[in-house]
Order: C-alpha cells, then structure tokens, then sequence
C-alpha cells in the first residue's frame, strides 16, 4: 500500500515526491505565465527579446530569469519562506527555477554559468533570521546545474533599511557601497540568484562589482519579479 509523504504546498493534494513539495498542476500553473522581456523579466505584449524600455536603457547584465510575477500563490509561498522560518520550501522554490533556466536555455541558447552566487545578507540581519534566503536557493541550482557555488564569493559590509520598505530613490541611495567581492572571479559566467527583483537596484550594486573583476557576463536568476 502506497502512503502519502507529502502534500502540495498550495493545493495540499498528495504529492508522492516530498522534495518536489508542488503538484503537477499547481507547477503547472505557476509557470503558464504571459511573455516575458529577457532584459528585465517584466511582461510584455508579446515574445521579444528585450521590451521598450530595456532598448532605451537595459539592466547591466545579460538577461534576467524569474519564475512569476510577485502576486499570489507564490508571493505568500515566498513570505512563509523568508519570514516564518518555512525553510522546507526552498527545494520546490528553486525548482521552480531551474525550470525557467532549462526553458530560457533550451529557446534561447543562454550561457550556462560556469558560477552561481548568492545576493548576501548582513551578518547581524542572517543571526536574526537564522538563514540566508537566496542562499539556500542557490546552494540546489548550483548542485542540480553542476555548477561552483560561492557562498562568500560576496559579502555585505553595511547593515542598510530593508529594501522592501523603501522607494526607488531611497533604494539606490541605501545601497551606496555596501557590498564586497571578496574573490576573484576573472572571466567568469555568472549567475546572481536573489528572491526578488523589484527596482533592480541590489542587483545592479552587486553585477558593477562583479564586472569590475571583469566577469565574463552575468545573468540574475530570481523566484519572483514585482509588477
């Protein structure tokens, strides 16, 4: 007799794999998902390469992977993650993706990265929370990928206000010189895994440090992208 290890984390059906953590039909649905610019992941009207925007002036770094856009199920799936110590559901979230990895590599001929790095958090802000949220993500891609995986490749020197509480403006100027690179990574492909992208301001802080080791390129992985 066969028994239930598992259940879905949005639907709560069975689910036989319990590192999957997701059902068949819920991944399903969270990954049906509208077409996306492959500069800065926002949605578009259609499949592109970049949107307008990204034409006039692109993010830094050659193309960006989400999984969805930052709304329910997954945004509440991902507060659970980060805020209630929920840390069983970073199999299935950065699963989800590597899925959009294969896909964007399969469609779009993306560079595999030869290294995967996680945007860090403050030494007091990790004691507080007890994990590094992204980190915990990139550790399964790089594995899955057979990628190196850097855990202190970066480090953050500045305890700073949460970005979520800020607005654009005040974002970048939170952001003044509060990361390091503490390892050289010359002519590397690199991916930056973070949990979510809003303004892209964390992101462009790490990526200009990242190519003044004169990295090969660098993509931005992350689970959610805010509308």
């Amino acid at each position: 007799m066969l028994t239930i290890k598992s259940r879905c984390w949005i639907c709560m059906l069975p689910v036989w794999h319990a590192s999957v953590g997701i059902c068949t039909w819920c991944e399903q649905k969270l990954l049906i998902d509208q077409p996306r610019c492959l500069s800065c992941a926002l949605p578009t009207d259609a499949v592109s390469i970049t949107c307008g925007d990204c034409q006039q002036s692109p993010f830094p770094w050659q193309g960006t992977i989400t999984a969805a856009s930052y709304v329910p199920p997954l945004s509440k799936l991902l507060h659970q993650f980060k805020f209630s110590s929920q840390t069983a559901l970073a199999a299935m979230l950065s699963r989800l993706i590597l899925l959009n990895y294969l896909r964007y590599r399969r469609h779009y001929q993306w560079q595999k990265p030869d290294l995967i790095v996680a945007v860090p958090l403050h030494p007091k802000r990790y004691r507080q929370r007890g994990f590094n949220q992204s980190d915990l993500l990139a550790r399964r891609l790089a594995r899955w990928l057979a990628c190196q995986y850097r855990p202190n490749a970066i480090r953050c020197k500045k305890l700073t206000a949460t970005q979520h509480t800020l607005d654009k403006a005040s974002r970048q100027r939170n952001l003044g010189q509060v990361y390091d690179v503490t390892t050289s990574l010359y002519g590397k492909h690199v991916a930056l895994v973070d949990d979510v992208l809003t303004t892209g301001t964390t992101a462009r802080e790490i990526v200009r440090l990242l190519q003044r080791q004169q990295v090969a390129s660098v993509q931005v992985w992350c689970l959610c992208r805010t509308l």
